[in-house]
């Protein structure tokens, strides 16, 4: 399957998009900037990127085994020897020089073809692992844009929660003043008052942690008030979502999670035939071009030149015992690669699961909270209609308002979650990417 993560391209792209965020000094920080800013920052993200080059080398590595091999020798030495003849020496001083090129290719190697096969499966392995962090990385800063903006809704329905609080009690004070309330009231009032401080003051605590969650992920300090907002209207595309058996499908074919594991099972296969490799032999055909000079005593200041060609067959017979231990192990590795296997395989579609119905269950929760923002806003109007003709007052207006922010609240976090369910989807699925950052961005302004 085309994994939807290009590492050649997407880093470079990534930080030059960051670089020109960073020279533009644009106060906004829009989801593209975001996402861009934490593919140039993000430590995990970077890692990987670099982990998957390196892995990259693998699929060489590994085919170099199956090529020829070209080693070259040279040597010179200054010999001093002594001739004996009939008791009498006679001295012999000379210099021998050897030159040697030989060429070797394997014609038969379980060794070297288990290397070449277990060499492309990590690098494939390297791959899928930089496919799931960049998913990661995704899915984190997202999350983190979204939950700085639920938190400022939170600060806003704190905010109007304690304006109605503040206004009710001086109606009180109203009322025990021209005799027709009650101690009771105001102190009840104020005790409501006091916890609407404290709420306000943790949901503003909150509204910080959460942005400085957002400032780690994209590695730059966001202002206040400066992301986008979702735009009114969103609108869940129930012709779009495909049944569970299609995602589910998806995910076991495009999962990256699931391809790493698949490949680290291919690389623990290979490691056993490697180890076996111990037991069979090994066939070369090996080519040697050698000049030597005055390479001894009896051929002093002579020439040779030799060329050879043949085949060279090794045959193992007994190392003891590491072979076959050296099997065994392996084939542990690869047993305990297959359980790693299928306990992630049922993890993602666990989670597969719950994201899909998570994406169902939003339609009907969408619809019905946009029913309650109308409802609130036409009971609103119908308030500040009964105020001029004195039969409301300002409390009930406040009351109103409280009600429309917790509505808009409900349904600004129904749409976060959709939208992250949506994207959960994808990323179980292995078929999120960039783009669908694109997609999402356009639901802010």
């Amino acid at each position: 399957m085309k994994r939807i993560f290009t590492k050649r391209r997407l880093l470079p792209l990534a930080l030059a998009a960051a670089g020109l965020l960073h020279g533009s000094g644009a106060a906004a920080l829009g989801l593209l900037q975001a996402y861009d800013a934490a593919l140039k920052n993000d430590p995990a993200f970077r890692a990987a990127y670099y982990q998957a080059e390196g892995g990259k080398e693998n699929r060489i590595l590994g085919r170099s085994a199956l090529l020829p091999t070209i080693s070259g020798a040279y040597s010179i030495n200054q010999n001093r020897s002594t001739i004996e003849v009939f008791g009498k020496e006679t001295p012999q001083d000379y210099l021998s020089r050897s030159a040697t090129l030989q060429v070797r290719q394997p014609l038969f190697s379980m060794d070297a073809w288990a290397r070449y096969k277990q060499g492309a499966a990590q690098s494939e392995y390297a791959a899928a692992q930089f496919d799931s962090q960049a998913q990661e990385v995704l899915m984190r800063v997202l999350g983190a844009y979204f939950e700085v903006l639920f938190k400022q809704d939170q600060v806003k329905f704190a905010q109007a929660e304690r304006d109605m609080y503040i206004e009710q009690k001086n109606v009180n004070a109203l009322l025990y003043k021209k005799g027709e309330g009650t101690r009771t009231d105001e102190l009840e009032t104020q005790s409501r008052l006091d916890l609407a401080e404290a709420q306000l003051l943790e949901a503003q605590d909150a509204l910080v942690n959460s942005t400085d969650t957002l400032s780690s992920v994209v590695g730059m300090a966001v202002p206040a008030g400066s992301l986008d907002q979702m735009r009114p209207g969103l609108n869940v595309a129930r012709q779009d979502i495909q049944g569970y058996d299609k995602w589910r499908d998806l995910a076991l074919e495009g999962n990256p999670d699931i391809r790493a594991l698949q490949k680290n099972l291919e690389i623990s296969q290979q490691e056993i035939n490697k180890q076996r490799a111990g037991h069979v032999p090994r066939v070369d055909m090996v080519g040697t071009y050698g000049k030597t000079l005055s390479d001894s005593l009896s051929t002093i200041n002579q020439d040779t030149t030799v060329r050879s060609i043949g085949f060279q067959v090794n045959i193992p017979l007994y190392s003891g015992g590491s072979v076959s231990a050296s099997t065994r192990q392996a084939v542990a590795g690869r047993e305990k690669a297959k359980a790693d296997l299928q306990a992630q395989t049922d993890k993602i579609l666990i989670d597969l699961r719950k994201s899909y119905n998570q994406v169902v269950s939003s339609q009907p929760r969408i619809d019905a909270l946009e029913k309650a923002v109308a409802s609130a806003q036409l009971l609103i109007t119908a308030t500040e209609q009964s105020i001029k003709g004195g039969v409301r007052i300002n409390l009930d207006l406040l009351t109103a308002q409280r009600q429309l922010f917790a509505a808009k609240r409900d349904l600004a976090q129904a749409r976060y979650g959709y939208l992250l369910a949506m994207l959960r989807l994808r990323a179980d699925a292995g078929t999120l990417g960039p783009e669908d950052v694109r997609l999402v961005a356009a639901y802010f302004e």
